[in-house]
C-alpha cells in the first residue's frame, strides 16, 4: 500500500485493555553503565515482534494490541538512556551527530537485545515477522535501521520522526515497509514525516504515511501502534 492519509480522530484516548494480559519484563543490561530493556510478552504465543527504542513507553503499549483485533505480538523496548541532556538521547538515536555513540548503540540494539531474545524467550522470527518502531528522535532511529539492517527488521514503524537523519541521496536497494505517522500541530515533525514517506516511495518501497490531529507526544503515538501492527503483520 503506498498513500498518505488525513485523519480527524487521532488524538482521542486510545482504546486499552485493563488490566493487561500480558506480562511485562524487565533486564538490565551492562551497556551504558546499566540499561533496561522491557518486554512485553502476550498471553498467546507471539506471531511477530516489534523491536523499539524509547522502550520505557513504547513497552507499555502492549495493553492497547490485546485491545485491538491484532495477533500476538512481543514488544521488546530498549529503554533510553537516563543522562538528563537530550543531546545524549539523539547522539544514540540519530547517525548525523555522533558516529561512534549511535554505532554502539546499534550493536546493543541489533545484536545484544536480539541475542537475549532468543536465548531468554526462545523467539526468533524472520524479517518479514519483525518490526522496528521509534517516537520522535527514536522515530530517526528506526528508520535508521531499517535501512541499515533490512535482514533484520521488515517493517518501520515511526511515529513523528525528528530532522537530524534524512533521506540519503541514494537508497539502499533492499527497503523495508514503512508506516509514518505524524500529528497535524507539530509541523517540524509532520515535515520530517513526509519527506521520509516521499523519499521511500520514490525509491519504490511500500509506504503509509498518516497525519492525525495532536501534537508532539499526544495519545495519536499509542492510538496507531495497534494500526501498525495490523497492517504489517495481520491477515
Amino acid at each position: 500500500m503506498n498513500g498518505r492519509a488525513n485523519h480527524g480522530a487521532g488524538g482521542s484516548d486510545p482504546a486499552l485493555a485493563d488490566p493487561m494480559a500480558g506480562e511485562l519484563v524487565t533486564e538490565t543490561f551492562g551497556y551504558g553503565g546499566g540499561r533496561q530493556v522491557t518486554v512485553y510478552v502476550p498471553p498467546d504465543p507471539p506471531e511477530a515482534v516489534v523491536f523499539a527504542g524509547d522502550g520505557q513507553l513504547i513497552s507499555q503499549w502492549g495493553g492497547y494490541l490485546e485491545a485491538a483485533d491484532v495477533p500476538p505480538v512481543m514488544i521488546v523496548g530498549a529503554h533510553r538512556t537516563d543522562d538528563e541532556d537530550e543531546m545524549a538521547r539523539i547522539r544514540e538515536y540519530s547517525p548525523p551527530f555522533d558516529e561512534q555513540r549511535f554505532a554502539a548503540h546499534e550493536k546493543f540494539f541489533v545484536q545484544d537485545i536480539r541475542r537475549w531474545v532468543r536465548s531468554r524467550f526462545g523467539i526468533t522470527m524472520p524479517a518479514e515477522r519483525t518490526a522496528v518502531c521509534g517516537v520522535s528522535a527514536s522515530g530517526e532511529f528506526s528508520i535508521a535501521m531499517g535501512l541499515r539492517r533490512p535482514d533484520a527488521y521488515g517493517a518501520v514503524f515511526s511515529a513523528s520522526p525528528g530532522g537530524g537523519y534524512r533521506p540519503p541521496d541514494v537508497m539502499p536497494p533492499v527497503l523495508p515497509r514503512t508506516y509514518l505517522v505524524a500529528g497535524t500541530r507539530e509541523p517540524f515533525f509532520r515535515d520530517n514525516a513526509i519527506r521520509w514517506a516521499d523519499a521511500l516511495r520514490d525509491a519504490g518501497a511500500d509506504v503509509v504515511m498518516v497525519e492525525r490531529v495532536g501534537g508532539h507526544g499526544d495519545p495519536f503515538w499509542a492510538a496507531e501502534f495497534p494500526r501498525m501492527v495490523a497492517w504489517a503483520f495481520g491477515p
